[in-house]
């Protein structure tokens, strides 16, 4: 295994080139990609393949490639996908000069593990679209940089393409990672796809480009704390025994539906077109059970909201039909079979495998998506209008409903669907975010969805980092107000429970989803009202902040959950190995990680964000910002108020005493 490893760390392997095995039949494969190039732009997406080899092996490689392009719609040169078992190996087993770059090593290997990724070989690891690298070459030129990094050389990576390996000091990131850094005018999806298939762009999602992916047990940690708020909001509750949420999406970041929701303790009903991840998640097991039975799915929830019994339903069908049964159960019987809804599909990629349109297989849909776009684009909306419709009828029975900013709502309202929000601003529709009602306060009293990888591999290393974990929250929560006591007693809760449901062992990080790494108006800051929701300063300076704070790598991406050209998100991975300079890191990193976001949604008028701030510069003397005054009488902002105070004034100042 250790030469295994030492091989892939070797550079390109050119002497004697692998051989082509072509595609595994027996792993899932991401949809065609249909970019339109030009004649002249297919031979540049060929040059610029090329250029990772010598001359000598164009000849050999130019024909493949430009089949590959042909073919899938990109060059990923499976050639070159290693044949080792793709998985995170302990740290201590990578060829390296330096942990930090092991620790990347670990962690990029992970994002492509078959178990995590959703197309491992096409270098995706959620999302759709969400890739690690954008070609082969690029896995074994990054591996070979890090296996030689020193602790005064830093990797710089342009959205895949390691660029190479710089001279820095000790105390800088070991890697730098952009990716989908566009000229904002070309950022859209169609600039976007032909950018991929040129090979200069790429879109990394939130942690797959970033290297900070664990598989959906990352996301379960928020899923499930906006299970638990949600029921607190709209039921009144923090017993949810019986009450039944809806949805749909068993990918890399939707699956943590299904665990969320039994540790949560309610029944969680996901539907699901594609067979590959619902029969992963149930083989995980994340689905406690699978029917593609439409009448069998109903069955079950009627059992289960009858007996309180916790539940995870993965329904092997389309989510409009699921939401039309349900609203046709409640027309006939009276009866409202689901409590809470929202939706996970990647519509932040709705036309290439993102969103499955109703009235057609999967294998028809991924047919007609590459033979017939326009008429699959058509389908995809026709379907998101049914699939409110239903909603807008069961939420007006009693369902509540959020969008979990996917871009939903978004693209619904893009359809044509009934969302809009009368009298809503720029970021708002008929139902709320879960940032805007759910999440957004959470985010503001400092709290988000953290993350980290016991890189030993060793199941009781990772027992002792949870008792550490849990420890110390517990201790801090005895000294805090009974709001902020509630969210470090969800940690808790989170960590303890994390455990006995198995979940994986596999570098401190976040998911980009949090206080202050991502300016995304349709989620993360969705819930700021001060006119700045569609600004990026705050996910910049958390990059640039994170970097020259401590981290071992850190992101900045155009692009992630809702979507390219509609989010930018900064990222960060931080080793911790016990040494004082580590703990030095850590505290200076993760203050600023944190105290950057809480400080500009109190700038934008959040009231939790103010008094959090305020707390915190109260222990820390060193951190001043600047705090907002607010408008007491709201009159001074009406207009006729306005023009009656300098009408006024002009009176005064015209008047013989004035003048006099």
């Amino acid at each position: 295994m250790m030469s295994s490893l030492k091989e892939i760390c070797s550079g390109l392997p050119l002497d004697p080139l692998p051989s082509n095995r072509g595609r595994d039949p027996d792993v899932p494969h991401a949809p065609i990609r249909t970019p339109n190039l030009t004649a002249e732009e297919k031979r540049l997406a060929l040059r610029n393949a090329l250029r990772y080899f010598p001359p000598s092996h164009h000849a050999t490689l130019a024909p493949e490639f430009a089949q590959e392009l042909w073919q899938y719609g990109h060059i990923y040169m499976y050639r070159f996908c290693p044949t080792l078992h793709m998985r995170a190996y302990p740290i201590d087993q990578y060829p390296c000069r330096t942990r930090q770059a092991a620790s990347i090593m670990l962690m990029i290997m992970n994002n492509l593990d078959p178990a995590v990724a959703q197309f491992p070989q096409e270098l995706v690891t959620y999302g759709g679209n969400g890739q690690v690298f954008s070609n082969w070459a690029q896995f074994h030129l990054v591996m070979h940089y890090l296996s030689e990094m020193t602790e005064e050389q830093t990797l710089v990576m342009y959205s895949g393409h390691p660029m190479g390996l710089f001279p820095s000091l000790p105390s800088s990131p070991r890697a730098i990672i952009t990716n989908g850094m566009v000229i904002p005018n070309y950022s859209s999806k169609n600039q976007y796809e032909k950018m991929f298939a040129l090979g200069v762009s790429m879109y990394g999602q939130m942690t797959a480009g970033s290297y900070c992916y664990i598989g959906p047990q990352g996301i379960v940690h928020g899923t499930m704390l906006t299970v638990l708020n949600a029921g607190r909001r709209y039921l009144g509750s923090d017993d949810l025994r019986g009450r039944v949420l809806v949805t749909s999406g068993l990918g890399g970041m939707s699956g943590a539906q299904a665990k969320a929701a039994v540790i949560a303790g309610c029944i969680g009903v996901i539907a699901e077109v594609d067979e590959a991840p619902l029969r992963k998640r149930h083989e995980q097991g994340w689905l406690m059970e699978v029917t593609s039975s439409m009448d069998q799915c109903i069955k079950r929830i009627r059992e289960a909201k009858s007996s309180k019994t916790p539940l995870s339903l993965g329904f092997h069908g389309n989510i409009v039909d699921l939401w039309e049964r349900l609203l046709l159960e409640y027309e006939r019987t009276g009866e409202l079979l689901v409590d809470l809804g929202s939706d996970q599909t990647s519509l932040h990629n709705p036309y290439n495998g993102g969103y499955y349109p109703v009235r057609l297989s999967f294998h028809q849909a991924n047919q007609l998506m590459t033979t017939d776009p326009n008429r699959f684009r058509t389908m995809v909306q026709e379907s998101l209008r049914r699939q409110i419709k239903a909603i807008n009828k069961l939420s007006d029975a009693g369902m509540f409903f959020w969008d979990y900013g996917n871009a939903f709502l978004l693209e619904a309202q893009r359809a044509g669907a009934e969302v809009e929000k009368v009298g809503g601003g720029a970021t708002e529709f008929r139902y709320p975010s879960y940032v805007q009602h759910i999440m957004g306060d959470i985010f503001s009293l400092g709290f988000g969805p953290f993350r980290w990888v016991c890189t030993s591999g060793d199941p009781q290393d990772l027992s002792i980092t949870d008792n550490i974990a849990a420890t110390v929250l517990e201790e801090i929560s005895a000294s805090v107000n009974n709001q902020i006591r509630q969210q470090y007693n969800d940690n808790i809760r989170w960590i303890r429970e994390a455990g006995k449901h198995k979940m994986a062992p596999v570098v401190i990080s976040r998911d980009h989803h949090d206080v202050s790494g991502t300016d995304s108006p349709f989620r993360e800051t969705s819930n700021v009202y001060d006119g700045s929701a569609f600004c990026a300063d705050m996910a910049v300076q958390n990059f640039v902040g994170d970097a020259f704070r401590g981290a071992t790598w850190v992101a900045l991406h155009n692009g992630g959950g809702v979507g390219w050209g509609e989010v930018m998100n900064g990222g960060f991975g931080l080793l911790l190995d016990g040494s004082e300079e580590a703990a030095k890191r850590a505290s200076l990193m993760l203050n600023w990680d944190v105290s950057n976001g809480v400080a500009r949604r109190c700038w934008s008028g959040n009231s939790n964000a103010y008094e959090t701030i305020q707390r915190t510069m109260e222990g820390n003397r060193q951190l001043r910002v600047t705090m907002p005054f607010p408008v007491q009488d709201e009159r001074v902002l009406d207009r006729r108020h306005c023009v009656a105070v300098v009408t006024k004034w002009l009176k005064i100042v015209k008047s013989p005493k004035h003048a006099t």
